[in-house]
């Protein structure tokens, strides 16, 4: 039986001022009552084009925040336009056309689409949908997953993520000269060509109640690197300094997170970034992560450089997807 998606409950709410018990977010949740109003710190901007500076400022986000907006990172306009139009227009195909990619938990796989993916303590429920699929390696492309309306979609995504691979690079390769090593060793530790990309496309309805529901709850990325396209909607909330502060959207930028692999690979030099996503009254919010990970089976842990008997292990070596389960999951690593 397939599961009620929030963008049909949106579509038949009676009341423009009430959601459904199951969406209203315990009161330490809700964004109405837990976003800091106040002067707050802006996200690091980098100019990926300012190759002087561009290591340094890579690594200093990284280290304090754990997020930053890159800028000048030489995907073309149209290219990221395209990417946006067909990943919009899927989600306006009929409630029936979309099912026919709905998501089959008896796969092990979460790739398809759907809504809600973790479990959540009290059952409450996310106002939002998604469709999942990989992107790379070619090994892991399932194309009955892509789909096949809007008839661009295929041509769309693979252009993208052409585009993809070589801003990837360009992050590890700073991100491995800021830690003082060599410049492919994060890439090498985490699968080089066999890094896996995987996109979700975030479809988050307008929401009678945003100060009571959100669209992610607060999480840190299970990935290495997630790059991040968002539309001009704003929603995106991290939490800095014990505060929930917005980002502020910068036309045209790459949404960079550091997720929870690349932390624990530089044994907590680098930060994984917590943050949520919250909705909008009037308009839809959309958007594109791509969480780039370690293949399945690479063991991930702390790099030897930074473990000594001064400053021992802060993280367990484990398989790739053992991660992925305890986190999906809930259960202790």
């Amino acid at each position: 039986m397939a599961q009620v998606k929030v963008q049909a409950i949106a579509s038949m709410l009676q009341s423009k001022d009430t959601i459904p018990p199951e969406f209203v977010r315990m009161e330490d949740e809700q964004p109405g009552a837990t976003t800091y109003r106040g002067p707050a710190p802006a996200v690091p901007v980098i100019d990926l084009a300012d190759t002087d500076r561009v290591v340094d400022a890579i690594a200093e986000a990284s280290r304090e925040w754990g997020i930053f907006q890159l800028v000048n990172h030489g995907i073309p306009a149209a290219v990221i336009g395209e990417l946006q139009r067909v990943g919009r227009e899927f989600f306006q195909l009929s409630q029936e056309e979309k099912e026919a990619y709905a998501a089959d938990p008896r796969s092990g796989s979460i790739e398809g689409y759907g809504t809600q993916i973790q479990k959540d303590p009290h059952g409450k429920k996310a106002w939002g949908d998604y469709l999942f699929h990989n992107l790379w390696p070619p090994s892991r492309i399932n194309h009955g997953m892509w789909p096949r309306q809007p008839s661009s979609y295929r041509e769309a995504n693979e252009v993208y993520t052409k585009y993809l691979l070589g801003i990837l690079d360009k992050i590890l390769d700073s991100l491995s000269l800021g830690l003082g090593l060599e410049r492919s060793a994060l890439k090498k530790a985490l699968g080089g060509e066999e890094m896996d990309m995987l996109l979700k496309v975030n479809y988050y309805p307008p929401c009678p109640r945003p100060d009571l529901a959100l669209g992610v709850v607060a999480h840190s990325d299970l990935s290495a690197v997630t790059i991040l396209v968002p539309n001009d909607v704003p929603g995106l909330q991290i939490s800095k300094d014990d505060r929930w502060i917005d980002l502020d959207y910068v036309p045209g930028a790459l949404i960079i997170h550091i997720g929870d692999q690349i932390e624990i690979l530089s044994n907590g030099k680098y930060k994984s970034v917590l943050h949520r996503a919250t909705v909008n009254k009037e308009r839809v919010r959309i958007s594109w992560p791509v969480f780039c990970s370690p293949p399945p089976e690479m063991m991930v842990g702390p790099l030897p450089q930074f473990v000594t008997d001064q400053n021992p292990a802060k993280y367990k070596t484990k398989k790739y997807k053992d991660y992925q389960y305890c986190k999906l999951n809930k259960l202790p690593q």
